[in-house]
């Protein structure tokens, strides 16, 4: 399917491994021009030089902290006019509510919350402008079915998915499509981490753990990162200018329900 994208702009953030590097390999493949973002220089300016080889596309790599202003401000000065913007970020560590503070709570709202609001609310005046964009946050498939153990994931990621809900369907009439992207588990370094705190907390080995794992998902496995990516490419793609502040679960079937 030909996506409708090709030469479109786009920012993909926490883009150098993971959901993110697949969401940008994915646009690329379609066309699109990017700007990638992560802290590690090292391994985004890898990921960008693998992406330019394959696609051919244009490819920017800015190494800089998306969750704050001075990162958010190299992004958009290195793409100040993206048609399409990917809101990623890692999500804050698991543990119990009796772990977390007012310190804890405030980085993760600033990470999983704030940060992609800002970063919507400074790209979309352009794209109403030109009468066209795509805004993809990646948030969690928690925001569905809560994880205990990621509390702070849960809550500050809920916060995101309600500014979504209510600021797309005020652009949409501009052209300007937002819409979620909510993993379940995928094969990334961030699905390893859980697995070795699960099988630390229980006492058993990380293998088994991603076993079990794997037995109670209804595809028997994890997801793969390009699965995801095909699946971020589509939204940001011109066939969704009728899919208007969704939420779309990409969990093999985890989440247990009739309407979603």
């Amino acid at each position: 399917m030909d996506l409708g994208i090709k030469g479109k702009r786009a920012i993909v953030c926490a883009s150098s491994k993971g959901l993110g590097r697949a969401c940008a390999m994915k646009l690329a493949e379609a066309g699109v021009n990017l700007t990638l973002n992560a802290r590690t220089q090292e391994t985004l300016e890898q990921t960008a030089e693998e992406i330019r080889r394959a696609t051919g596309v244009e490819v920017k790599a800015v190494a800089a902290d998306v969750t704050t202003e001075e990162g958010r401000a190299a992004i958009l000065a290195a793409e100040p006019a993206p048609d399409i913007l990917v809101n990623n970020a890692g999500g804050p560590p698991p543990g119990v509510w009796s772990d977390w503070g007012e310190a804890e709570w405030g980085s993760a709202i600033k990470g999983n919350m704030l940060t992609p609001i800002l970063l919507a609310t400074a790209v979309m005046p352009g794209m109403i402008e030109r009468g066209w964009g795509r805004v993809v946050s990646i948030t969690s498939g928690s925001v569905k079915s809560p994880i205990p153990q990621l509390g702070l994931s849960n809550g500050a990621r809920a916060g995101l998915t309600g500014f979504v809900a209510g600021t797309a369907r005020q652009v949409a009439k501009h052209g300007v499509i937002m819409n979620n992207l909510l993993p379940g588990s995928h094969e990334t370094d961030r699905i390893d981490a859980l697995m070795n705190a699960i099988a630390a907390k229980e006492g058993i080995t990380a293998a088994e753990a991603k076993k079990r794992s794997h037995a109670a998902n209804p595809t028997g496995r994890f997801g793969f990162p390009e699965e995801f990516g095909a699946a971020c490419a589509f939204l940001c793609s011109q066939h969704v200018g009728f899919m208007v502040g969704q939420n779309i679960l990409l969990d093999g079937g985890a989440f247990n329900s009739t309407m979603g």
